[in-house]
């Protein structure tokens, strides 16, 4: 019954599609049974879609963690809540981040096994890496090991995709330049700004420059890295700092910059044994101190004891 209400009260979502939402989540707050909610609420995101009312919609999905314990969803379900979800904010510019959320989200339901069901996941995977690229203040991800994002690495058609989330994930400006200048009107195709572009690249390769290179890095090779001129070094370490991608200290006499920490774009293998190694040295230098006290209060407490010996 409830999903037959559902169904005529969305036939025509643009006649007072607020009050069409508002009708639906009464129905869904009546309902007991959480596939029933799920079918409603889903109606709910598909009319604020439709009739152009997201807004109303929206607030919900802070609840999503709970509605999915509640709903208990299989694999398909939640890939269309997933993706209506992404849909629902994509058009929202405040949104942007949490619509490329729940965009992975929809792409990581996909295994690498079932190459029929990946087949279907190609266009939004495509759409995920155009928006990670297009976005100012996105810069870390571990989308190249989303099976649904890898396969497009072998396709026909979106391998060139898969190699531009590759240049912004793995490497620097000038490898971002030379796919450019093959690759113009496949940028164009995507709404994506060759400035813009180049911009994020620059931030990118003086973040690789902080992971890769010495703890300190020189205006020269910074100048050299970003292709930049001499008076733009500083400005653009500067927005690396803004962008809590570089924690340093610019030295202006030496002409180098001192990193103390930088993000990383990627997080595997090599990052994890990176760590690995980094927390081995780490336990072997605490090891050292404890050793070190130990040994101290052991001499300590023999002085001590020495100094308390009286003679009869």
């Amino acid at each position: 019954m409830a999903e037959l209400i559902a169904t005529k009260v969305t036939q025509q979502p643009n006649d007072k599609p607020g009050l069409r939402l508002k009708i639906l989540f009464n129905l869904y707050n009546l309902l007991e049974n959480p596939y029933s909610q799920f079918f409603v609420y889903m109606k709910a995101l598909n009319l604020a879609v439709s009739g152009k009312v997201t807004e109303h919609v929206v607030p919900s999905f802070k609840k999503m963690d709970d509605f999915l314990l509640e709903w208990n969803l299989g694999t398909k379900d939640k890939r269309d809540l997933f993706l209506t979800v992404a849909n629902v904010l994509k058009d929202n510019k405040t949104s942007t981040k949490e619509s490329f959320d729940y965009l992975i989200k929809y792409l990581e339901t996909f295994s690498g096994d079932d190459a029929l069901a990946l087949a279907e996941a190609k266009e939004e995977a495509v759409r995920a890496v155009v928006e990670f690229v297009k976005s100012p203040d996105m810069f870390q991800g571990d989308l190249l090991n989303i099976p649904a994002i890898a396969q497009l690495e072998k396709d026909s058609t979106y391998a060139q995709v898969y190699q531009l989330l590759d240049i912004f994930l793995t490497m620097r400006l000038n490898a971002y330049l030379d796919f450019e200048t093959s690759n113009s009107d496949l940028l164009n195709s995507h709404g994506l700004v060759h400035e813009d572009c180049v911009a994020k690249m620059r931030l990118i390769s003086l973040v690789d420059l902080g992971t890769h290179e010495s703890d300190q890095i020189s205006y020269s090779l910074i100048k050299e890295t970003l292709q930049i001129e001499d008076s733009e070094v500083e400005p653009w370490v500067v927005k690396a700092i803004t962008a809590k991608l570089l924690d340093c200290r610019i030295d202006q006499i030496n002409k180098v910059v001192i990193v103390n920490r930088c993000s990383k774009r990627v997080f595997g293998l090599h990052e994890w044994q990176s760590l690995r190694l980094k927390l081995a040295a780490w336990r072997g230098n605490i090891a050292n101190v404890m050793s070190t006290i130990q040994a101290n209060k052991i001499v300590d407490d023999g002085t001590q004891a020495v100094q308390g010996l009286t003679i009869r």
